[in-house]
């Protein structure tokens, strides 16, 4: 190998200013090699859209919400419950209803139907857990799964909140007195509908939901209850009422004998006939 001789070279030494540019300069490269790969992980975190579900919905309505939320093809969040691992009761036997809790639920790209619908059973788990509600539940022994059915017969009868604890007070009294409940909300459920009209033909239809023929609760709940119809449940109002009509928005009417009640029958059939009658006129203008 040839070995040639170069002479010693003077090395270059840099000023004061010089080292600190040079120091500032490896700052910043190094900053920016750290910088640019925590600006794409860390990129504005994904805003959540709200799914709203509103208290009194059946499940068929929530399914349907959640399948437009997440642009899926209907009947896709319900296919979802046989394999979601859903924390429900072994009275539901898989079904939902009644525990897919009212309430507003953050939606992102990575929801599924399956986490949507887990995050609204752990939901009404919770508020049926509640110190109030639970004790409130075994003081009138009744199980949570029974609370829930119960609370949801309230959310669907009573016309708004004032109501609820009456509305909870008529079915305790004619669970006691081994009443039929004869409750319009379960023949709609039965007959999956929402009407204020239910014909005697109605009230004789062959189904565990109709509440006219058969006594006790029914066998499921028949909506998504919120906390206050959970509250009535199991601290309902005190009296003696057995029989209740909402005549009209505003005017519901609660009787503790059944010749009062039909008062209040004739009542509201006097008020939806004058109602109807003036709707008829309003539909045909020239006659």
């Amino acid at each position: 190998m040839r070995h040639e001789y170069l002479p010693p070279q003077r090395r270059s030494r840099l000023t004061r200013r010089g080292r600190l540019a040079l120091f500032l300069g490896t700052l910043l490269a190094l900053g920016a090699a750290v910088l640019i790969p925590l600006f794409r992980e860390g990129e504005a975190p994904e805003k959540p859209r709200q799914l709203v579900i509103p208290e009194g919905w059946r499940a068929p309505q929530v399914y349907a919400a959640i399948d437009r939320e997440l642009k899926l093809p209907p009947g896709s969040a319900k296919s979802a419950v046989a394999t979601a691992g859903l924390a429900l009761p072994a009275e539901a036997k898989g079904n939902p209803e009644g525990y897919l809790f009212p309430a507003t639920y953050p939606v992102t790209s990575k929801s599924t139907p399956a986490t949507i619908l887990a995050h609204m059973v752990r939901t009404a788990n919770e508020k049926l857990a509640t110190r109030a509600v639970a004790d409130g539940g075994k003081a009138h022994g009744m199980t949570p799964y029974q609370t829930a059915t119960l609370a949801s017969i309230i959310e669907a009868e009573a016309e708004g909140r004032a109501d609820m604890g009456k509305v909870a007070r008529v079915v305790h009294n004619r669970l006691a007195k081994s009443m039929p409940l004869q409750m319009d909300s379960t023949i709609n459920y039965a007959l999956n509908r929402s009407t204020v009209d239910t014909k005697l033909s109605d009230t004789r239809i062959d189904s565990p939901f109709n509440t006219y023929e058969r006594q006790g609760l029914p066998p499921t709940p028949i909506d998504s209850p919120g906390l206050e119809a959970m509250a009535a449940a199991v601290a309902p109002t005190p009296g003696d009422w057995l029989f209740f009509v909402t005549v009209k928005p505003g005017d519901t009417r609660f009787s503790t004998t059944y010749d009062e009640h039909k008062k209040h029958v004739a009542d509201f059939n006097r008020t939806r006939a004058h109602a109807g009658s003036r709707a008829g006129q309003g539909g045909a203008p020239g006659k």
